[in-house]
Order: C-alpha cells, then structure tokens, then sequence
C-alpha cells in the first residue's frame, strides 16, 4: 500500500459508511417543522466521474457507483481516486480505493469512505487534493462577516490527528487550489476581500499562492486569472480567464523564483488557445509537461467537451478530441489526469437509472437544526403544500402539479400553461393559486392570476380553473390570508409592480384594495399564518438595479419595515412565513457564489443559498451550501421524516441541461481579436 494513502485509510477505517438510503417520507417524531425548496435544473444532474486511457483509443470508464452526484476528482499515484459526492445528505470527500485487477474494474460492491473533514454545520465541500499526510480542499463552513462575500476558503486536514487548518486569510474568498509538484506552494483564484457583485460569467478572481504548510508568505501572482494548474517542472502556470475578444482561453505564466523560500513572479503571460472557440479549466500532467487537457465549447459542438493540447515551448501545436468520440451529446466538466499521465478523468451526466438509483421528489438534505426542522429538495419550481400537508403543489415551467407528500402518487398534471408561485386555500379544500403566462417579464405583459380547483370527488375529473384578475398586466405571485377571504399579490397595472388585495373567490371584481404604491418593484409576497403580516421582496432602496430586501407591512398598509437585506446591489428573494409566523424562509446572495461558475452547468444566476431569519431581521441563518441555484422555498405545516421520498415515476432523462449560456457559440458575435 501506498505510504501516502496509509494515514487516510487508517482514519477512514474507524469511520462509518453509511449506505445512501430511499424511503419513503413520513411525519417525523423528532423535528418540529419542514422547509422544501427548488434547486435549478438539479433535478437533471446524475453526474459520475468517468476515466479514459491516454494510451489508446478513447473509450470511458465509470469509475464512480451511480448514487447522487459525484464530481472533482483526483487521481492518487496508485490509481485511487478522490472525489466529491452529494450523498447521505450533504456534500463530502470519498475515497475510492485502487482497483483490484484491471485499472478500469472497480468492485461495484465496494462502499466508498466517507473523509471526516469538519466538526461544523453541513457545508459544501470542494476540489480535493491529497498530498503526503494533508487533504486540501474547499469548504464554506466559516461565515464570511461581509455581506455578499463568499465563504469558500482553502483548508488543510492533517490526516493522523485530524488537525484542520485554515489557509485563507479571514473574510477572503478563495476557489481552485492547485498545488505545486514539490508541495510547497498553493496557488489559488481569489475575489479577495470584495463582496461578489453579480458577476453571471466571470468573477473576476485573481491568482494568489502561498505557503501550503501554513498560508503563510500570500502573494498576488496574476491579475484576472482563474482555476490555476502547475506545470510538472513548477516553473509555469496554466490558467484561464475571459479574454478582451469575448472567448474563454487558456493562458501560460512563466515563474522565476528568486530562492528556493521565495514565492515566484511571473516573468511572461502566454495566450495558449486562440480566438475562435471557448477553453477553459486546464489539468496539467505532472508526467509530460507538453500535455494539457482542457475544456471546450466550439462551434462543431452544442456540448462541452475535454480536448488535449500538445504543448511546444508553451504553445499549443496540436489538439486531440477525446470526449466527443466516446459520447458527443453529452456535456463533460474539469477535467484532471492521473499522476503517472496513463488516465485521463472528468465527470458527466450518466443518464438514466443506473444502478437502480430512483427519481426522488423530494431529496434530503442534512439539516443544520435538525431538531427545529428536516430539510428537502423538490424536483419542482415554487412548492407548497396543501393546510394538511398531504399534498405539495408545483410547477414545471411549463405545467402545475399536484403530488402526494409521502411520494405515493404519480405527480398530478392539474393545468397546461406556464404557471408560477402556487399557494393553497386555508379553507377551501382542493383550490390552489397560481398565475399563468410569461416570466421574467415587463409590467404590461398578460400575467393572470387563477385559481384551481380540484375535483376532490372524482379522481378522473378535470379541475376548475377560474380567473381572478381582468386586466392582465403582469399579475402574479397569489397567496391566501388564513381567513380564506382575501389574496394578495403582484400587478404591473400602475405601471410598476407593486401589491394588491383582492377577494379570493370572486378576484377583483369583487373587491380590490392596493396595499404598496411606487416606482419600483414589490412582488414575491406571502401573507403570515396568523393573518398579521405581509412578506415580499423589494428593490425599492434602489428601483431597477436588480437588488432586492425582505419587506414585511400589516394587510391594512401599516407597519412597513425592512427585514433582510443581502448587501449592497444583493437580492434576497421568495419570503416564505414558518407555520408558528416568527421567522422568514428565504434566498439569497448573502454568501456569494461557492465556485466558479464556469466550471457548472448553466444557471439563470450562479448564486442562491436558502436562509431563514427571525421576522425582525435577526438571527439569520444560512440552510444550503451548494455551488447550485437554490431558490423558492416554502415552509410546510407538517414535519417531514428526513428521508428521501422517491418519485412514483419511471427514471426518465437526466441530462437534459444546458452548459453556460455565456459558452455558446451560435452566431456568436464578437469584437475582432486581441492577444
């Protein structure tokens, strides 16, 4: 056995496996509430970590089992393999242990180790690397004290005592490590201290090293650079940023270092791939320095996929295909190559029901207060559920859904068009509000409230749908007042989007009462269980620059405060009430983003973690941590057990995602080409 792995597996031994597990939901003895939300397009992820030999022709290798999401990985000098997974609740570190015979078989029997990283609240953990006694890695466990800063930070675990140790400095914001060939150093992407300013494609992080062993000696190498890989000799570099063209490219950094002590500067930048395609997150070989694999979106291509770059004095002298011979529709993500240059991995979407592991609709998540509430992800848009929590609402973006909460119905088609927000009726059973027509749209666009009631006395027959507002201009996001009477929500009528009240069985015709009046956006809003308050979310502080608060008001106008706001240019979003009214379900961008968004799939905003807070502002508390898009959570009135509720459906396609819309190629136009 390796020397270096015998230290991790001595500890990894002592610690449970616990086998990911699907059952079916129940109310729960132990917690006292449940909060559900969206995740964007998780639902469509089923990654696993796949290997190709360098040495043959390209055919690829599930190396990971097919359970949860599985991402990252390292290569170990004896072909083990370390990597991230989302199972079990939350993210962590696995290690897969060498293979047995060939470098491709793998027992499929065997249990990954799970790495006991952090005695904290769950976090998210990310890009692993294992060097002699010490795993590093990425983890968002500490908060940042500045709003809107990222709590990704570089740690170090020492294997033998379990000693961890923080490498970035407090209140900065670190991503990638890659570490140098001796070990020594760590360079690093940072934001640094700035709070994150809503950058969609780039985040405009630069590259820092310094000491491995301690943090120590922190020194700023490249400006605007990210996702940095060491050459194998350590006297170069590779990274990559958005260039001045428009395209995504791999660079070159050439070091000199003044002492064997000293941290290096950069004597030479290099633009390694030309304008013309996207290329991005480079892996160096530490065998054959001339050998670069990376990750492309050209035009030949609607998928991101890996290439090799063949290297002569830094520039790139030929490119070899590797993913788009064994699968070209399929996108494949960051690629890295084993220690002695014989394998080549990334991880992918692996479609399909593998090893029987089924569609969930709601999916645990490791609660940070498991004793105060149980926590899922819905394979769905804006949920709620019905006042007795048998039942759960959402959309589909297209369509609105009712489903059983324990999973044991198919979920329910109740209505076609494209719907949003769903509420219940208090008191009414089987009728749901929602708004149908176009999102993410101007004020004067044909948005409707209706409500949908089911026929509760036939199982065959079809909903009534009854429309509630007349005048169509951009009305949405219903919710009930306890009573069963009223219904607030957004309109565009005024010209902005401010709230409105109206009778919640015969719509505004019957009684229509405006609750906010000005020129900027009220919307989101959700009215408390005990009928005192009205939640919504905001940009009035600064109407039209996309930041949003957590507003709350009286439903007779009084009261108006500010609750919760993410920072300067933030958005804190989708208030939701908890059952007993005392505290607020929300999403924000409180903490940042946790990696670089370049390195995921596509999401409308690479941001969103859910949090709650106390109806007066305080107590804020951050529930999800995740590089994904959380968003749209809603509190239910029972308490869920915290197990997976699988879907009573078959498997159906989990892959259909988008790569990064800023990567796309078609009729791209871009300004002409600047080295």
């Amino acid at each position: 056995m390796s020397p270096i792995l015998t230290p991790l597996l001595l500890l990894l031994s002592i610690i449970l496996l616990i086998p990911t597990t699907r059952s079916t939901t129940t109310r729960s003895t132990t917690t006292t509430t449940t909060i559900v939300f969206t995740t964007l397009g998780r639902s469509r992820y089923n990654f696993d970590i796949f290997s190709t030999p360098l040495s043959s022709p390209p055919s690829s290798f599930q190396l990971t089992d097919g359970i949860s999401v599985n991402f990252n990985g390292f290569f170990l000098p004896d072909s083990s393999l370390l990597f991230v997974s989302e199972r079990n609740s939350s993210f962590n570190l696995y290690l897969l242990p060498p293979p047995s015979s060939s470098p491709h078989h793998r027992s499929t029997l065997q249990l990954l180790l799970s790495s006991p990283l952090l005695p904290s609240n769950p976090s998210f953990i990310d890009r692993p690397i294992l060097f002699n006694d010490n795993l590093i890695y990425v983890s968002t466990h500490i908060p940042s004290s500045i709003p809107r800063q990222s709590w990704s930070s570089i740690y170090s675990t020492h294997l033998p005592t379990s000693t961890t140790l923080r490498l970035t400095p407090p209140n900065i914001a670190d991503f990638s490590p890659s570490l140098s060939p001796s070990g020594l150093w760590t360079a690093v992407s940072s934001s640094g201290s700035h709070p994150w300013s809503g950058q969609v494609q780039d985040l405009f992080t630069d590259i820092y090293i310094f000491k491995t062993l301690d943090g120590s000696s922190r020194t700023l190498l490249i400006k605007h650079g990210a996702w940095p890989s060491w050459s194998s000799d350590g006297s170069t570099l590779f990274f990559h940023r958005s260039s001045s063209d428009g395209w995504w490219s791999i660079y070159c950094a050439t070091l000199l270092f003044p002492s064997s002590s000293s941290p290096p500067f950069v004597s030479s930048i290099t633009r390694v791939t030309p304008p013309g395609f996207h290329a991005f997150t480079p892996a160096t070989s530490l065998s054959d320095p001339s050998t670069l694999a990376i990750a492309t979106r050209r035009s030949t291509s609607h998928y991101r996929h890996i290439e090799l770059i063949h290297l002569h004095n830094g520039v790139a002298v030929s490119y070899h295909e590797i993913t788009r011979l064994i699968s070209p529709n399929s996108h494949h993500f960051n690629p890295f190559i084993s220690p002695d240059g014989s394998q080549l991995g990334y991880h992918r979407c692996r479609g399909r029901g593998d090893n029987g592991d089924p569609s969930l609709l709601l999916e645990n998540i490791n609660s940070p207060d498991p004793q105060s509430f149980s926590l899922f992800r819905i394979d769905g848009s804006f949920p709620s559920f019905s006042p007795s929590g048998d039942r759960i609402a959402y959309v589909g973006l297209p369509g609105l859904f009712v489903v059983n909460s324990d999973g044991s119905s198919p979920p329910l088609k109740i209505f076609d068009g494209n719907a949003f927000a769903t509420a219940w009726d208090w008191k009414r059973p089987g009728v749901i509000y929602t708004s149908y027509g176009q999102d993410f749209a101007t004020e004067s666009t044909r948005v409707d409230i209706i409500s949908v009631t089911l026929n509760e006395d036939d199982e065959n027959g079809a909903p009534v749908i009854k429309k509630l507002t007349e005048n169509g201009e951009n009305n949405a996001f219903p919710s009930p007042s306890p009573d069963g009477e009223s219904l607030v929500f957004r309109s565009g009528r005024s010209g902005h989007k401010n709230l409105y009240i109206m009778d919640s069985k015969l719509g505004e015709n019957a009684r229509l009462q405006r609750l906010t009046e000005g020129p900027w956006t009220d919307t989101m809003c959700n009215w408390s269980p005990d009928g005192d308050w009205i939640a919504f979310s905001s940009d009035r502080d600064n109407p039209g620059n996309g930041s949003f608060a957590i507003y709350m008001i009286h439903p007779n106008g009084t009261g108006l405060r500010k609750v919760v706001q993410s920072g300067n240019g933030g958005r804190a979003n989708h208030p939701w009430f908890s059952p007993d009214s005392k505290r607020l379900a929300f999403t924000s961008d409180f903490a940042g983003v946790s990696a670089e968004p370049v390195a995921n799939p596509h999401h409308y905003q690479p941001y969103g973690d859910i949090f709650t807070a106390a109806i007066d502002g305080s107590d804020i508390r951050r529930l999800t941590h995740n590089s994904y898009e959380d968003g749209t959570p809603t509190w239910a009135p029972i308490s869920l057990e915290p197990a997976n509720v699988p879907e009573n459906l078959g498997a159906g396609d989990k892959c259909s995602f988008d790569d990064c819309h800023w990567l796309n190629v078609d009729n791209q136009v871009l300004p002409s080409a600047v080295c």
